[in-house]
């Protein structure tokens, strides 16, 4: 793979790592600042750094776009308020790699949407997915709520993914990214502000998690895989978002002293051969799918 090839998927397992690494951060942040008033804060500050790149092409969005990003929006702010409430409860190596089914709902949704033929490999993986996720509720400090709302989660995050696959190329994906984070943004703070969450982050703790979620997991994290995306192919790019299950994994054993024990780690290892399985067909079911530009 020559060097100009070798930058992009560099950039995107760059990425992946530091998604990785956030459950840990967030599941630490957690213990100290309430959910909805951290998940405000994190997209206020994802909100903020992508204005200036997206101001332009805000302005210019016509009223569909408009209309189009904040639905996105909403089920990205769902996607996330699942994942981060399952985080409380459970591991965050079963959080990651039950995030990572979304890559097999995916073709479901579309098929049952827009009518898209979902390839054999992916009921493969399903199958995978399904005793991966059996075993992960039976890992020691694992939950099966926790897990349960990880999974409702991902599920949100495949629908949010059918649809902005079918919006992305009507629409100029800066914008589309900005209105998806004020979206989550302006939900989470009223439903912190109705709960009486909100309050003024404190430590070094929460505010690294706010930082490294916000800043470089969110708005630089989304800029970063658009710039990948547009210089390698969709499956390359689909297969490497997969390491972040992994990764999780990795640093919920390292740095959350986590112990998955035999059911924990085969189970992971069957998902992950489940999601490597519906991978490819999967980005191969959603290119058909998307609508080209003239």
């Amino acid at each position: 793979m020559s060097g100009n090839r070798l930058l992009p998927t560099v950039a995107l397992i760059g990425v992946t790592a530091v998604w990785g690494v956030t459950f840990v951060q967030v599941q630490d942040a957690l213990e100290l600042y309430p959910l909805f008033a951290f998940l405000a804060v994190r997209f206020a500050i994802s909100t903020a750094a992508l204005l200036p790149f997206a101001w332009g092409s805000l302005r210019r969005m016509p009223r569909d776009g408009l209309k189009a990003g904040i639905a996105v929006g909403v089920l990205l702010a769902g996607a996330y308020g699942f994942q981060t409430a399952g985080l409380e409860l459970t591991t965050v190596a079963s959080t990651g790699f039950i995030t990572g089914l979304y890559v097999v709902f995916t073709p479901f949704i579309t098929l049952a949407l827009f009518r898209t033929p979902v390839p054999r490999a992916v009921w493969a993986g399903v199958g995978c997915a399904l005793v991966g996720l059996l075993l992960l509720n039976g890992a020691p400090g694992g939950s099966p709520l926790g897990n349960a709302l990880v999974l409702a989660s991902a599920l949100v995050a495949a629908l949010q993914i059918a649809l902005l696959e079918r919006f992305a190329p009507r629409y100029d994906v800066r914008a589309l990214t900005f209105l998806m984070m004020a979206t989550s943004f302006v939900g989470f703070t009223v439903i912190a502000l109705a709960l009486g969450q909100m309050e003024v982050p404190r430590g070094a703790t929460v505010w690294g998690a706010l930082l490294v979620t916000g800043l470089f997991a969110g708005a630089l994290g989304y800029l970063v895989a658009t710039w990948v995306q547009a210089r390698t192919t969709a499956a390359r790019a689909a297969i490497v978002f997969t390491l972040e299950a992994p990764f999780a994994a990795l640093f919920g054993v390292l740095l959350a002293n986590e112990v998955l024990g035999w059911p924990g780690w085969l189970g992971c290892s069957v998902m992950m051969a489940g999601i490597l399985l519906a991978e490819p067909a999967a980005a191969t079911a959603l290119r058909r799918l998307a609508p080209r530009r003239s």
